[in-house]
């Protein structure tokens, strides 16, 4: 502690000192009094100084920590985990030992003797980049040139429940805010007539581990993401009971807000009760503007034959749902970006784990990229091309990728024996970022010859979090919350840092 330094709060320099027991009971002392409350509100301060009292709309717009590349974000989550030695990571002697037996491990610590798989792809290099890209994604490989390929991810679960959850939040327990919320958090909205953060599921269901991926853990719920249904209405409850007018539901919404807000003015650091206030708001201008939001009926014809969405679907297997799904969804996360919505995430895949439902491709995976790049495959690169064509590419970042990759041998472990199948591999996997700073045409990083584990300049995915973070404005040291006792981070308390190597 500095002798000179008289900025710090006399609660602060408590709770600082204190520790044991007696740390445990000034803990609910000043849980009591506001304290970790307010000290939420401090995520982006760099400097000591009094904690100004929280803001009546919790998600009014504030200022990044530097300049920002992106203002907004499209996460297109793969769930199920793709396979990245089928589609970006080309492993050239995997192809030559096709059919060799290796020392495998397949779960942690858990090894076993199994059978080399090659890709049954067609790699070839596009672009002017060179980049790699498989006959799996024929409408993507034209793009190759926006994209930045970062093969050596890495992360800690082999299971789907905690490697998604790893993938959203940062950690592999269920509480923490996901990263769509962090950055509502941090940054608030532009559009306070639309949610900050925004998620539409796959057709066939939810991610394992559900609504705790787009949950906003410890922070005030008003962080936490907006399902948009893929059937009926996008929004539950969103019109007025019959006989209820508009100026009707106003006044009502203007009394209960009086009588919140006179509450909160004695009770600053109660940061629920603002957000309350400010879900209010915003599920009332809803009514108006989620309708023209989400209504495509206007778009060109010609946008709507590129993302896909006159597609009939796919008889050749019952699973299979063709691009229109998945294209509705990406040109309405343009159309929400266009809007302000800070972060959209869209699933591809989607039900319980295990199955050709997900791209989780124990049972074959031919099977499963026939099934699953096509539905995706076509309204990417629409995306792409119609946020570059409205000059939006350059402030809107879209990651792509899944809770992690697949092993380059043949699965037997989870299939009573019968070979064609990929296991789970968190050990080294393929992302991909493009626009909003992102440097185009790049591939960094590398997996070992078989594409197994990441061998060249590693990243776990908290690297992958803070580039996010980075090109959004954050610097994700200073972007805390303070629940607990702790300042939680999304990168949580080990190091991370941006991937200089695609920050264009």
């Amino acid at each position: 502690m500095n002798p000179d330094d008289h900025s710090t709060p006399r609660r602060q320099f408590l709770w600082d000192m204190g520790a044991g027991f007696a740390g445990l009971a000034l803990a609910s002392l000043l849980e009591g009094d506001g304290f970790f409350a307010r000290q939420g509100l401090r995520g982006g301060a760099s400097t000591p100084g009094p904690v100004p009292a929280p803001p009546l709309n919790p998600v009014e717009p504030r200022p990044p920590h530097r300049r920002a590349r992106a203002k907004s974000v499209i996460f297109l989550f793969m769930f199920g985990g793709p396979s990245q030695v089928d589609l970006f990571d080309y492993k050239p002697e995997l192809q030559r030992r096709d059919g060799q037996t290796i020392d495998n491990e397949f779960r942690r610590a858990t090894r076993t003797r199994a059978v080399l798989q090659a890709s049954r792809r067609v790699f070839r290099q596009h672009g002017q980049s060179g980049l790699w890209c498989s006959d799996a994604f024929p409408h993507l490989a034209r793009h190759m040139d926006k994209l930045a390929v970062v093969k050596s991810l890495y992360s800690d679960s082999f299971a789907h429940g905690s490697a998604v959850l790893q993938m959203n939040s940062g950690r592999i327990l269920q509480g923490h805010p996901s990263m769509g919320a962090w950055l509502s958090y941090g940054l608030g909205t532009p559009n306070r007539d639309l949610p900050a953060f925004v998620v539409m599921l796959d057709p066939r269901g939810g991610p394992t581990t559900g609504a705790p991926n787009w949950s906003a853990g410890y922070m005030p719920a008003v962080h936490q993401g907006t399902v948009l249904r893929t059937v009926g209405d996008p929004i539950l409850n969103l019109r007025p009971p019959a006989g209820v007018s508009r100026s009707m539901q106003r006044r009502e919404i203007d009394f209960i807000n009086a009588i919140n807000a006179e509450h909160l003015q004695g009770r600053p650091g109660q940061t629920e009760l603002a957000a309350r206030i400010a879900s209010y708001e915003l599920a009332f201008r809803l009514q108006a503007t989620a309708p023209e939001a989400l209504d495509l009926s206007g778009e060109d014809p010609r946008t709507l034959d590129a993302y896909g969405i006159n597609e009939p679907k796919p008889d050749w297997h019952p699973l299979a749902l063709g691009p229109a799904p998945f294209g509705r969804q990406c040109l309405t996360a343009r159309r929400l970006v266009e809007r302000g919505v800070r972060f959209v995430q869209i699933y591809s895949g989607g039900g319980g784990a295990g199955g050709q439902n997900t791209w989780d491709g124990h049972h074959g995976i031919e099977e499963n990229l026939r099934l699953h790049c096509p539905e995706v495959d076509r309204p990417i690169a629409a995306l792409l091309a119609d946020l570059e064509q409205r000059g939006m590419l350059d402030e809107t970042l879209v990651v792509w990728g899944g809770e992690f990759g697949r092993m380059p041998v043949s699965e037997t472990f989870n299939t009573g024996g019968k070979p064609g199948g990929r296991d789970h591999n968190p050990k080294g996997f393929t992302y991909w970022l493009a626009g909003g700073g992102v440097r185009g045409g790049t591939s960094h990083g590398e997996t070992d010859e078989l594409g197994q584990e990441a061998v060249v300049d590693p990243h776990h995915l908290r690297d992958l979090h803070a580039t996010i973070l980075h090109l959004m404005g954050m610097d994700h040291e200073r972007l805390t919350y303070f629940h607990g006792g702790l300042a939680h981070k999304l990168t949580g308390v080990l190091d991370a840092a941006p991937i200089r190597q695609i920050i264009a």
